[in-house]
């Protein structure tokens, strides 16, 4: 049974205030010797001169010691400056009225249009759904992409990971796939990127058909890391609101790397030591529990999640790609030399695999995929001897059937950002060149 508004009005009111002292001041963390608060919880912090007190998130707790990360710019502050726990700034703001709006981590309008009075509020950490409430996707998402909806479906629920380097086309994939992907709300998140792009993209979120069901959520690079984490919760949180309600919602971050820096600057500044390629253990617990909030749950309403993982080069053996890859249900790999050849999107079939084909497509769909796949991926493995000129027509029928092929299917998976393809067009266009021998 749901708890009556007033208990728990009452459960997270405070009567007493304790208070601590400031003990140390460093660019990356503050000390103080209280109040009694836990990790997670949030302290304000006296700034001088009457200024606004800064907002700071406590990362570690010691006997006589607790130490913080400031979410915002350190304002003047002074040794001896009182510290106190934030009553609800743990507590995240949901409600219909984000709908439409760019917020930052903490909720609070980005857009201009002024404050949000939030109808809801709920704990950080969400609330997780069951494990066997967490559904496996059975649905086919069909986003408009030839590439993926024929060769790479997505289920609605599903969790898919984008891994590219810099400059392939990774922007311009989520926001085609924003733009077109059928659903009742989309919830763009953007962490650690550059203050022209969150413009960017939020102008293409609010100017289109669906500006008033869409909600961005962004941290610049700027921003301190607290902010940027706390822009993922803020999000997550939001997409679980209307999934609660049996909704279908849309969620893109962008990027899942930077969070991981985000992660690792506060697991130093707590005093973790670092672990994979200075990774602190951090990281990889808090990363699977953002994926694990998403999905589709038992009795209705789903979370459809497109997370992005940076690379440092075009191959991706990074520990932060690895783990992504272990807990996502898919991954798109996008390729350099594809880019370099003009060919968008430049989705890389052979490294990229949808783990729920099988439950999306139907039987004759599902063997024109794994014929496409085995084609494509005949040609690229022949593709030095046949550029060499090495490769005789005749020696191997399999390699002169990803010959013949080649030139269609090349065509097949480029595709104009704003084009959009329904999907029996994308599954009849993709049985003609099966059928014709490339010649469809």
């Amino acid at each position: 049974m749901k708890p009556h508004p007033l208990l728990e009005m009452l459960e997270r009111a405070e009567f007493t205030r304790a208070l601590g002292t400031l003990t140390r001041i460093t660019g990356d963390y503050l000390e103080a010797d209280g109040p009694y608060v836990s990790v997670g919880d949030y302290c304000e912090i006296e700034a001088g001169g009457g200024g606004r007190p800064l907002l700071a998130e406590v990362v570690a707790v010691e006997a006589a010691r607790v130490r913080l990360v400031p979410v915002a710019t350190l304002p003047k502050l002074a040794l001896g400056a009182t510290v106190s726990r934030a009553a609800q700034a743990g507590d995240i703001a949901v409600g219909d009225r984000f709908a439409g709006r760019a917020v930052d981590g903490l909720g609070l309008p980005l857009d201009g249009k002024g404050s949000i009075s939030p109808g809801f509020r709920r704990p950080r950490t969400g609330r997780p759904l069951p494990p066997l409430d967490r559904l496996s996707p059975s649905e086919h998402l069909p986003i408009g992409i030839r590439a993926i909806d024929a060769l790479l479906p997505i289920g609605k629920g599903q969790r898919l990971g984008i891994f590219a380097a810099a400059g392939v086309g990774k922007t311009s994939l989520i926001e085609q796939i924003a733009r077109h992907a059928p659903c009742d709300r989309t919830v763009l998140c953007l962490v650690g990127e550059r203050g022209r792009e969150v413009e960017k993209l939020w102008r293409l979120l609010s100017t289109g058909e669906r500006g008033e069901l869409s909600t961005l959520v962004a941290a610049t690079a700027d921003e301190s890391p607290s902010l940027r984490i706390r822009a993922i919760e803020q999000a997550i949180a939001l997409a679980e609101f209307w999934r609660e309600r049996g909704e279908h919602v849309l969620l893109i971050v962008d990027s899942i790397t930077r969070a991981a820096q985000a992660l690792r600057e506060i697991g130093t500044a707590s005093g973790l030591p670092p672990a994979a390629r200075g990774l602190t253990p951090n990281v990889f617990s808090a990363l699977p529990r953002f994926v694990e909030r998403c999905g589709a749950a038992r009795g209705g309403g789903a979370i459809t999640a497109i997370l992005t993982v940076l690379s440092e080069t075009d191959d991706v053996d990074d520990p932060v790609v690895e783990l992504m890859k272990s807990v996502l249900d898919g991954h798109i790999v996008l390729s350099r030399s594809l880019a370099e050849r003009q060919h968008f999107p430049a989705i890389d079939l052979p490294r990229s695999v949808s783990r729920l084909a099988g439950d999306l497509l139907d039987s004759d769909d599902l063997e024109r995929m794994r014929q496409a796949h085995a084609s494509i991926a005949t040609f690229e493995e022949a593709r030095p001897m046949i550029e060499s000129g090495l490769y005789r027509a005749g020696s191997n029928p399999e390699i002169d059937r990803a010959i013949a092929l080649q030139p269609a299917l090349s065509a097949f998976l480029r595709q104009q950002a704003s084009e959009r393809e329904e999907w029996a067009g994308t599954s009849r266009k993709l049985a003609d060149i099966l059928l014709g021998g490339g010649h469809g």
